[in-house]
């Protein structure tokens, strides 16, 4: 006797065994994504977003946190883009975190990159009428070296139609007529350029000379002052041993005064030779016009 067999268990048996090994499969190729919870994130970028796909993986310091689930354009402004970030709880995204979007090696695929967050900032949390919290976003490498090149761009064409201001016609002919008066005064300096050798060498020699004047004109007004003193000690002594000569004593008195007039007379000179030695080639200097002179 044959025993009956329930095709209908089977198949079911069959159909739910094969939906587990794809539960498996699916479970193993995700690495038990599945089984995550997470929380959801909107990100409005203003500059391009070429290179970045759906699912583009989304990292923390390096590590990957999430992945891009949505990529289109903001409905309330077309001039920024709306992603849609898928982003494992418990990551630490705060209120100074900032989205960047980098690029890859040399591929061009692009993802993004939380930065920031400091220990002292508070979760990010969405306002009343936002759906999904919004982190802030920086401008990417791209977008840096593209500003800086613009702005050395602006800066060398502002510099070039500088120089085109300065150099045009009338200055370039003013400045070839400066170059041509300049050539001219060379050629002249260097045809007088012995007169003008042997000028400078009179110049040091009589400089020299009335160098040695002065020091001359000095010692001899150093020793005329010993001599005044020497002649003032002497009348003082005559003065004392010589009470009953009154007429000598007073001869002597104006011979001292008469050398502490010309010792002062010298010291002047000396002074005004060590000021300005020129004087004694070309004599003093007329006085200055009062005002109205």
């Amino acid at each position: 006797m044959e025993a009956k067999v329930n095709f209908t268990l089977v198949g079911l048996f069959a159909l739910g065994l094969g939906a587990a090994l794809i539960a498996i499969v699916l479970w193993l190729g995700t690495g038990g994504e599945y089984y995550k919870n997470y929380d959801r994130y909107h990100v409005y970028m203003s500059e391009s977003v070429s290179g970045l796909n759906p699912n583009a993986p989304v990292k923390y310091r390096g590590v990957d946190v999430g992945n891009v689930q949505e990529i289109r354009l903001d409905p309330a402004n077309s001039e920024r883009v709306q992603l849609l970030l898928k982003i494992e709880r418990g990551t630490p995204v705060k209120e100074d975190s900032i989205a960047l979007l980098r690029t890859q090696g040399l591929t061009g695929i692009s993802y993004l990159e939380l930065a920031g967050g400091s220990a002292q900032s508070p979760l990010l949390k969405a306002k009343t009428d936002e759906r999904y919290p919004v982190i802030r976003t920086g401008p990417s490498l791209m977008a840096r070296l593209d500003t800086a090149l613009t702005s050395l761009l602006t800066n060398i064409n502002r510099m070039s139609d500088n120089v085109n201001a300065v150099l045009d016609e009338d200055n370039r002919r003013s400045f070839k007529r400066s170059l041509a008066q300049i050539e001219q005064v060379t050629h002249a300096l260097a045809a007088r350029s012995t007169s003008i050798e042997a000028g400078m060498s009179n110049a040091a020699k009589t400089m020299e000379h009335t160098a040695r004047a002065s020091a001359e004109l000095s010692g001899l007004i150093e020793r005329a002052g010993r001599s005044a003193e020497a002649v003032e000690r002497m009348a003082n002594d005559a003065s004392r041993s010589t009470a009953g000569i009154p007429a000598a004593v007073q001869d002597a008195q104006l011979m001292v005064g008469d050398l502490k007039d010309l010792s002062a007379s010298l010291r002047r000179v000396s002074e005004q030779l060590e000021r300005n030695p020129s004087t004694l080639l070309f004599g003093k200097a007329p006085p200055k016009p009062g005002p109205g002179e």
